[in-house]
């Protein structure tokens, strides 16, 4: 074990070029926040999901950085960005952050991508500030995904089982291999690199608040649960749904009951990936979602939409 101890980490995803990195100050948190392409162009706000952390939408800005400006946001008690001291990690905490970011970047027309737990966060922002958004995006969530099911039981008996260290690098990769074997090595690399971090005398921790997530995730304040079913009745902006063949975590029912109840809604499945899309196809989603924001793009210019964020 000496020796594990001893391995250097996985290094840090590359930065691309172009890639800023800045702090928000937002609702007496250090918020990190991760930039890619010019500020004049038409903004992609990117949320992550449970575990996740900004820099995982590296790969799709390297696609989108020449047409778009992409903000990623470390959610609060993930990556650089300040733990919740009361560990509120509920779907009201993150909206009030989006909201003050968006706010404070000045941004007026932008479309807004969500994964997972970002997704539900993206659902409830879209219902209430459609004015704000020129499209939405949800990767592989829908109404009742995160209560019940393969998929939700999957998450729950991760967190239960989660640990709380790491006496090596190698140990730490071979859990991510275990825990999300359809990522291919690069992607692991990534997520061991953003999720976890070395301690000067200690073991190798968590870079998000484990403990005060793992609470949340299995002991939920059942009144602070979102029914997303009339979030989703309420969208009026256009929506794409990207959900995963494999996912144990959307089922394709669900999306097309969601599809015949609002027609501002399509949903497209990549028959390939499980729940995280853009690590399992990269390619598909990252052309999936090109096509959908120039789509949504030429609409409102079209229909004298303004591209000014």
């Amino acid at each position: 074990m000496t020796q594990d101890r001893a391995e250097a980490p996985p290094p840090l995803p590359a930065r691309l070029p172009g890639e800023r990195e800045s702090f928000a100050q937002i609702n007496g948190l250090r918020l990190r926040v991760r930039e890619w392409g010019d500020v004049g162009l038409p903004a992609v706000v990117l949320l992550h999901g449970l575990r996740g952390f900004s820099g995982t939408w590296r790969y799709l800005a390297r696609r989108l950085a020449g047409q778009y400006r992409l903000i990623a946001l470390d959610q609060r008690g993930r990556g650089d960005s300040d733990w919740d001291p009361g560990h509120n990690y509920y779907t009201d905490a993150y909206l009030a952050d989006l909201e003050a970011l968006v706010d404070q970047l000045a941004l007026d027309r932008f479309t807004l991508l969500g994964h997972s737990m970002g997704g539900t966060t993206s659902y409830v922002y879209a219902s209430h500030h459609p004015e704000r958004l020129r499209a939405l995006i949800i990767e592989d969530i829908a109404p009742g995904s995160s209560i019940q099911g393969a998929g939700a039981e999957r998450i729950v008996n991760e967190m239960a089982k989660l640990p709380a260290s790491f006496t090596s690098w190698t140990e730490a990769r071979a859990y991510w291999r275990a825990a999300r074997p359809s990522l291919n090595d690069a992607a692991i690399d990534e997520r061991v690199a953003e999720s976890l971090k070395a301690t000067p005398t200690g073991p190798i921790t968590w870079r998000y608040d484990a403990e005060g997530i793992r609470q949340t995730r299995m002991n939920p304040d059942p009144a602070r649960i979102v029914d997303l079913w009339p979030v989703v009745d309420s969208l009026r902006i256009p929506t794409l749904i990207v959900r995963g063949g494999r996912s144990d975590f959307c089922p394709l029912a669900t999306v097309e009951a969601m599809l015949s109840r609002n027609p501002n809604i399509r949903q497209v499945t990549v028959p390939d990936a499980g729940h995280y899309v853009h690590d399992d196809a990269p390619d598909t989603f990252g052309a999936l979602i090109n096509g959908f924001l120039d789509e949504t793009l030429q609409t409102a210019t079209q229909a004298g939409g303004s591209h000014g964020d």
